[in-house]
């Protein structure tokens, strides 16, 4: 099978709530059985047939240097997030692609989900997110970037905030799948918002060069740019602290 998608891997960040695990590599080089993290994310980008894979390094870049990977340097990533990481592989934000955090293991069936919509910008989102967060005291529930969606499925509101629990909501996974007019409108509305408030609040975060994906989703669906969501129930973890790895790696074993 192949596919005419493309990837981009945000893969910049300290990860620095694992403690000693990425004292001397970044978190996507975690250890699940005889493979990495990113290892395991690429088994699945492979596995629905891409082959196009980009990977934006910053924190201790060296460690990763798989062949066949194209590689972009985020030159500044103790200052910045995200969103600005990603801007590093702009050129790589075109044609059918997704762009998706280090952090996560999911399985190859969330890609394909997002490969097939149909939208220009599409977030995938877990609806049945609230179990990974029982017993999960070092990343609390009011740390999950939330979306509320209409009964389109279309992004109403994200970022750090909580839900009624009469709204439709669930938990934005870190993958963002764009059409090839969607990667221009996502990189349109990125310039448009850092001309207008680099070195300013940006939506949830306290200056623009912190903002989260969340944060430019927020701004698009303000101005009327429809988003939609790729609805998937669990099929992924998060490994933001040692007691997320710990987790993961006992549910891994098991």
């Amino acid at each position: 099978m192949t596919s005419n998608t493309n990837v981009i891997i945000i893969a910049a960040g300290m990860g620095s709530r694992l403690g000693s695990l990425t004292k001397e590599k970044p978190k996507c080089m975690l250890q699940f059985g005889d493979k990495t993290l990113l290892q395991r994310q690429l088994e699945a980008y492979h596995a629905c047939g891409i082959t196009n894979i980009s990977v934006i390094r910053g924190y201790k870049k060296e460690k990763i240097n798989y062949e066949g990977l194209r590689y972009y340097e985020n030159t500044d990533y103790e200052n910045n997030n995200v969103l600005n990481s990603l801007i590093y592989a702009e050129e790589a934000i075109c044609g059918y692609v997704i762009c998706a955090y280090s952090d996560i293991l999911f399985d190859a069936n969330v890609v394909q989900l997002a490969i097939e919509s149909r939208h220009d910008i599409s977030v995938v989102v877990d609806v049945d997110w609230r179990p990974y967060y029982d017993g999960r005291s070092d990343h609390p529930l009011e740390e999950a970037e939330n979306i509320i969606f209409d009964t389109h499925n279309k992004v109403i509101s994200a970022g750090k905030i909580m839900a009624a629990e009469t709204e439709m909501h669930g938990e934005f996974i870190g993958m963002i799948k764009f059409s090839p007019h969607g990667a221009k409108l996502f990189k349109h509305h990125f310039h448009r918002a850092k001309k207008l408030y680099m070195g300013k609040p940006f939506q949830r975060s306290k200056v623009f060069k912190e903002a989260y994906l969340t944060d430019l989703i927020q701004e698009m669906v303000n101005i009327g740019v429809p988003i939609h969501c790729v609805i998937i129930e669990r099929g992924w973890k998060e490994i933001d602290t040692i007691e997320d790895y710990e987790k993961a790696l006992k549910a891994f074993d098991d």
